[in-house]
């Protein structure tokens, strides 16, 4: 079976998450350890314990839904010997999940993703005033009719097309009053739902230009290796292994769409015949089903997840 390694991204936070891979596991709680070090934070201690509403700030949410994957492939490399390099042809990761790809496939250091991702969380979470942007899940429409909308919808402001998950899930982002406006849009052409959603900045647009600024500025004295297997792109869809250019998308990732839809298409292009999603939640093994059926997907997140996968 040939696989792709994906990692899950911001909106898979749950309270509790990475506890009982911490409470099983010393690989786990080294990474936990590690990371919490790297931060000056116990953040090890948020993710199991909460509150959710420090949880999901974005500085918070980043680092730990990074620490929770990198801790799972640490278990499966102490206790059978896995090797990413071998078991998987590709990886790849949705927004975040592209540093957490990363520190797993060894091109960064695990101290380092933490501290980049605290950064970029902090930076998107204070480069918009609280109010002033917005996301909305566009359902129903195709990307032609999302872009669309988001145009009608901008007037003069910024909204932009954030995510390309999955066939008819398309979210846009910028000023909140253009999104609203491209919420209205959407209906009118059709759309199934269109949804504010529930964010503290409006990721992945025009808006959080400053932010890829300071991420650049931020890779210039950050040691990255080529990862064990390349990464298939967010921007691009495509695979990418050097470390300058994974650094210039990472930060070009910052204000781009997030093209997922196009991302599994060209995994399973390639040869992917099944997905494995590494961390919180089955959000992308639910995308995968509505992208392409025919490539199989799972997902590994708990002790019982472990053993499940390394039977198989």
């Amino acid at each position: 079976m040939v696989r792709a390694f994906v990692f899950p991204g911001q909106g898979s936070q749950t309270v509790g998450m990475g506890k009982l891979l911490a409470e099983a596991f010393p690989a786990a709680r080294e990474v936990f350890q590690e990371v919490d070090d790297a931060l000056s934070q116990n953040l090890s201690g948020l993710m199991f314990q909460g509150p959710m509403e420090d949880l999901t700030l974005t500085e918070n949410t980043q680092p730990a839904l990074m620490a929770n994957s990198v801790a799972i492939i640490r278990v499966l490399e102490a206790e059978a010997g896995f090797d990413l390099g071998v078991s998987a042809k590709l990886i790849a990761g949705h927004s975040l999940g592209e540093y957490s790809a990363l520190a797993a496939a060894g091109a960064l250091g695990l101290a380092d993703a933490a501290r980049l991702l605290k950064l970029r969380g902090q930076a998107m979470q204070t480069a918009v005033p609280a109010g002033e942007g917005a996301m909305a899940a566009l359902l129903g429409l195709d990307l032609d009719a999302a872009k669309e909308a988001a145009f009608e919808g901008s007037q003069g402001q910024v909204c932009d097309v954030a995510n390309d998950n999955a066939p008819g899930q398309v979210v846009v982002s910028g000023s909140k009053e253009a999104v609203e406006r491209a919420v209205e849009a959407a209906k009118a052409r059709g759309a199934r739902r269109a949804i504010m959603l529930p964010v503290s900045a409006p990721f992945h647009c025009s808006l959080l230009t400053k932010v890829a600024d300071i991420m650049a500025e931020a890779f210039e004295t950050t040691q990255m290796s080529a990862p064990v297997v390349p990464l298939v792109s967010n921007v691009t869809a495509k695979p990418v292994a050097e470390p300058d250019e994974i650094k210039r998308l990472l930060t070009q990732q910052v204000t781009a769409t997030v093209r997922w839809r196009e991302c599994v298409i060209s995994m399973g292009e390639m040869g992917v015949e099944e997905l494995v999603e590494i961390g919180c939640g089955k959000v992308l093994s639910g995308m995968v089903r509505r992208i392409n059926p025919e490539l199989s997907s799972s997902n590994v997140e708990t002790p019982d997840d472990i053993e499940t996968f390394l039977k198989g």
